[in-house]
């Protein structure tokens, strides 16, 4: 596979837990995202890495608001995305996708710990890697993370799934201006000069220093997510 497509996809914690029931991760949810991505990386070539969030499990920002330590806040956080990245793992071993889980905080027993060649030589041997614990920092978000691992793994694309019914970027919040224009395509220093919040600042100004484009689309619409990964035009590239 040492002429595929190497993508990272970013999906957050919260895509995870349905809006439909009080679960912290829904397995149906889960599964459809699962068989969305063996699907893909069967039917495309492609050499695919995922970074999770947590959010739907524990959010540093969250505990940080309440008076919690930050530092310790966000490593609870971490801790969340390696329970989303084993849930994800073990869907996708159901559709006989090898899936590797890296993580950024040691847990032997539990995953393999994050090696830049490691990543690089399980994704050429055609495995899916999941990179949990973020970039093992706090005050880091997992979008930023999504682009530091993105950079240091030589992906051609961030692809990030949102999952707040918004299936790009606006030039002000659809969910609030019912006339909001989408983009198909805009540039990295129009993201920054309009504040087009899509994504975390910080991963914003690093894609665009490491010249890395980032796909956003709307990841809970059944069928996106093969689309976004074979190459569609769908939702909005920031370039």
């Amino acid at each position: 596979m040492g002429d595929a497509r190497r993508i990272v996809l970013k999906i957050s914690g919260e895509a995870l837990a349905s809006s439909a029931s009080d679960e912290t991760i829904d397995a149906a949810v889960v599964e459809r995202i699962a068989r969305e991505i063996a699907e893909a990386h069967r039917d495309f070539s492609l050499e695919l890495a995922v970074m999770i969030g947590g959010g739907n499990i524990w959010r540093g920002t969250t505990g940080a608001g309440a008076g919690m330590d930050r530092a310790t806040s966000d490593a609870m956080g971490m801790l969340g995305t390696v329970i989303n990245a084993l849930a994800l793992q073990d869907a996708l071993e159901h559709h006989d996708v090898p899936t590797r889980v890296l993580t950024a905080v040691h847990m032997a027993e539990v995953a393999e710990p994050y090696i830049r060649r490691r990543a690089i030589r399980h994704l050429e041997k055609g495995r899916v890697v999941i990179f949990a614990a973020g970039m093992g920092n706090p005050y880091f978000t997992t979008d930023t993370s999504a682009a530091l691992r993105a950079a240091e793994i030589e992906a051609e694309l961030l692809a990030k799934g949102t999952h707040g019914g918004v299936d790009g970027v606006y030039d002000a919040d659809p969910r609030v201006v019912p006339d909001a224009k989408r983009y198909d395509e805009v540039s990295f220093m129009e993201v920054v000069a309009k504040d087009l919040r899509v994504l975390d600042l910080t991963a914003i100004t690093f894609c665009k220093d490491n010249s890395l484009p980032i796909l956003v689309f709307d990841v809970m619409t059944p069928g996106n997510l093969q689309r976004a990964l074979s190459g569609d035009r769908i939702g909005t590239l920031i370039k």
